[in-house]
């Protein structure tokens, strides 16, 4: 069921907000590493998640998913921001955002019925694997306290809920950083060797402010952004339907995904009116948020609110948190992410499914884009789904004395992948009278399949047969109408004279 307005927005008052201070606090060390990727001020990535996450709120799909400055569309940025500077990325975020509004009004979202289950779990899992390998440089060349800061972390975040009264009132996520927090602190985060969210970079100390891209309107600019644009406006819709799938199932629920389409578009044009990069959303952040209890749009809201009170106002207190405490809370993303089940299943599904998502997951680990990983899934998919259509196409014969007729009654999908064999299927040797083609429990899907239907009755019919096409369905026969050539003449002896 869709939520209610209501429920939307205070169904879930306390756990909203709680999860919306945990997502909060993992977001600002994110947006900060991001805005290094993208080689631009970590202002940038930090404006960038407060505007997002807030405006995806109110005008997003998804109620609980949170959305916000993201490695996937900040890797794709870096050549942009290095070769044409800071206001250039910001035009084409604004740009990318039309080209997201654009996609949601054409109802492209629809092409995500092309993205199979396998395709899904490599996705996750390659997702989860990424997301505990951005902790190495927080967990290589440390102190042995880090690692007992991180342990502890995690056995809060595990055993917390099992607290008598309290483990089932506030999120174990944020009972952990605030725990790690005050301890890092009593024993001195520096004679620890500890690194704190004030290591990861210089934070922004004002509010963000409206600005239009400083950039010449012209055709020229168009041509530097327009690729940039369209690559960040696929890659953010993609990684956000693909959330957005993911936690529906986590809620139980539905999502509107052609209003999240246009929602992505509309945040990102605010995010770089007010000086920020794109984004989208984010699967790790929008399953801290529902495993915290987020579930409405108020979560959001509070986790983009918060943030930018955290970063401006409240930054002396903010800078202590340990990195430690949100590595712990990074690798229960990571574990609870990656689907345990499809590694036992990998000896029960079809050979072909388990392909698919190693496949995903190989292809996104190493080139860390996940637009890349689900496209070769599906690309293997769409093989695959091919190759097995075409193994159940066949052509039954049958032979009439008395009137001297060859019957083939064709059965299965004709198209590029199984023309060859539904060729092969025909003797064009045998001295017959009259051939009939039934094709009743067939389908022709393609200028290639209507290419060997051809090939088929000129050949038959060179051998001097009489030749009749009966049983067309009404698609096939409109695919004929338009590209068979075996009624034309002039047609035909083009194709003898390249045969």
């Amino acid at each position: 069921m869709l939520y209610s307005p209501k429920s939307d927005w205070f169904g879930n008052i306390k756990g909203d907000v709680l999860a919306g201070i945990v997502v909060a606090l993992a977001l600002i060390p994110e947006a900060i590493a991001f805005s290094v990727i993208a080689g631009v001020d970590p202002k940038v990535g930090l404006y960038a998640s407060f505007a997002i996450a807030v405006m995806i709120a109110f005008v997003g799909g998804r109620a609980g998913m949170i959305s916000a400055a993201t490695a996937a569309t900040a890797l794709l940025m870096v050549t942009l921001v290095k070769d044409n500077g800071l206001q250039y990325l910001l035009a084409a975020t604004v740009l990318a955002g039309v080209l997201q509004i654009i996609a949601g009004y054409l109802n492209l979202h629809k092409f995500m019925s092309f993205v199979s289950k396998s395709v899904m779990t490599g996705f996750l899992n390659a997702l989860a694997i990424l997301i505990f390998m951005a902790q190495l440089p927080e967990l290589t060349n440390v102190t042995w306290q880090v690692y007992a800061l991180v342990a502890f972390g995690l056995a809060i975040i595990y055993l917390f809920p099992y607290v008598p009264f309290v483990g089932k009132i506030l999120p174990s996520p944020l009972v952990n950083i605030i725990t790690i927090t005050l301890v890092a602190f009593y024993f001195g985060n520096e004679s620890m060797g500890i690194r704190t969210i004030s290591d990861m970079g210089e934070l922004p100390d004002t509010l963000p402010l409206f600005l239009w891209p400083d950039v010449p309107f012209n055709f020229e600019t168009l041509k530097i952004i327009m690729p940039y644009s369209i690559s960040i406006a696929i890659v953010g819709l993609l990684e956000s339907l693909m959330t957005a799938n993911v936690v529906d199932e986590l809620t139980d629920t539905e999502s509107d995904k052609k209003r999240e389409c246009k929602g992505q578009g509309i945040a990102n044009i605010g995010s770089g009116l007010i000086g920020g990069m794109a984004g989208c959303a984010m699967i790790g952040q929008s399953i801290i948020n529902i495993k915290s209890g987020g579930r409405g749009r108020l979560s959001t809201v509070v986790a983009g609110v918060f943030l930018l009170i955290l970063v401006v106002f409240l930054s002396d207190l903010l800078k202590i948190v340990p990195m430690a405490a949100l590595v712990a809370v990074m690798i229960m993303v990571s574990i609870g992410t990656f689907s345990w089940a499809s590694v036992k299943e990998l000896k029960t599904n079809p050979k072909s499914s388990s392909i698919v998502m190693i496949a995903t997951v190989i292809v996104v680990v190493w080139t860390h884009n996940l637009a890349y990983g689900v496209f070769t899934g599906i690309l293997i998919g769409s093989l695959f789904l091919a190759q097995r259509l075409s193994q159940f196409m066949f052509v039954r014969s049958e032979y009439d004395e008395d009137s001297d007729t060859r019957t083939y009654h064709v059965v299965g999908q004709v198209f590029f992948n199984s023309s060859e064999k539904f060729i092969s299927y025909f003797d064009f040797k045998e001295a017959v009278d009259k051939i009939i083609i039934n094709v009743k429990r067939s389908h022709f899907y393609d200028i290639t399949s209507v290419a060997a239907l051809d090939k088929v009755v000129i050949k038959l019919r060179r051998e001097g047969a009489d030749v009749k096409i009966i049983g067309l369905n009404k698609a096939s026969e409109t695919m004929m109408d338009k590209f068979a050539i075996h009624e034309d003449p002039d047609a035909i002896e083009k194709f003898m004279s390249g045969h």
